[in-house]
């Protein structure tokens, strides 16, 4: 089967397109048929080695966190799944990914894929959407009346956590630049500011930083959050903030993969509650000028590798 992998750490074009052995599933885990994989920014700091203390991987090793595709054979002890169920999933950072034809995954880290979206749109959703959920529900422990300032709205985790908050009965404020506030309004927020330290009538339960800011500005974010309140922060290179004094407590966000969390994704996008972001597809064979693309500027919506195409 074809793969992409990188056998040293370097600059995009350590990523090779080649032939590998096709795996085979071992007990609790399930081969899928990749309809596609996704780009996530932390997979081309793991190509470029900054992640070798957090994140160790294997040598040589295949990207791609984000899975969508069709269950292809089953390992043992696995009863969750039949062969050709259209599952998506997010593996955990070390594991091989699934920027091939084929990827074994533990059967517990995935879940029926949405019935109304094609798989590889969804192949985008996993790991923006778990970072949304477990940033708003397990870290801010988000309730329905509070106040969110989502800084970084405009962005793709930005755009699913506006939703998730609005949904959740959330007053939402985000903040964004120019060209994404329309696309924060039609998410469902309900104040729209530019980037920087917004100008509030009341503080802020939440705040949810997306943005790569300066440590001064992440410092700022704390002053508009109540007593009491929260700052969840998911640019893990500079420690999150906190106000001891006033009891608001800062928190680093690591994405983890859940089975649980992404089927109540799947359900809100069935019921038509949460709307999957734009993708771009990219055959897998050209995921090097993605990633050459990304090393540039930021990648603006989400980007999907396709293979066989």
């Amino acid at each position: 089967m074809k793969a992409v992998r990188f056998h040293q750490y370097g600059t995009p074009d350590v990523l090779r397109y080649e032939d590998v052995e096709q795996p085979a599933p071992g007990a609790g885990e399930v081969r899928i048929r990749v309809a596609a994989t996704s780009y996530n920014p932390v997979e081309g700091n793991i190509r470029a080695g900054f992640m070798r203390g957090p994140i160790p991987v294997a040598l040589p090793h295949t990207p791609g966190i984000d899975i969508a595709g069709t269950v292809d054979a089953l390992g043992a002890g696995v009863d969750r799944f039949a062969v050709g169920d259209p599952v998506i999933g997010a593996l955990p950072l070390t594991s091989t990914g699934a920027a091939a034809e084929f990827v074994v995954a533990p059967a517990g880290i995935l879940t029926a894929a949405p019935v109304g979206a094609p798989l590889t749109d969804v192949a985008g959703l996993p790991v923006v959407g778990l970072t949304a959920w477990q940033a708003l529900f397990d870290h801010a422990e988000l309730a329905a009346g509070q106040r969110v300032l989502i800084n970084g709205a405009g962005g793709v985790v930005g755009g699913y956590a506006v939703q998730l908050a609005k949904h959740a009965g959330a007053y939402v404020i985000a903040g964004t630049g120019a060209r994404s506030a329309e696309q924060a309004r039609v998410a469902g927020a309900d104040e729209v500011h530019d980037t920087g330290i917004p100008e509030l009538t009341e503080p802020v339960d939440v705040v949810l930083n997306l943005a790569p800011v300066a440590p001064e500005q992440l410092a700022a974010l704390v002053t508009v959050i109540r007593d009491g309140g929260v700052l969840v922060n998911t640019t893990v290179w500079m420690p999150a903030p906190s106000d001891e004094a006033r009891g608001v407590r800062g928190i680093d966000l690591y994405f983890r993969p859940d089975a649980g969390q992404l089927a109540e994704l799947v359900k809100l996008v069935d019921a038509g509650a949460l709307v999957l972001g734009a993708t771009r597809r990219v055959p897998l064979a050209e995921m090097a000028g993605v990633h050459a693309e990304a090393a540039v500027a930021p990648i603006v919506g989400k980007v999907v590798f396709v293979p066989g195409s």
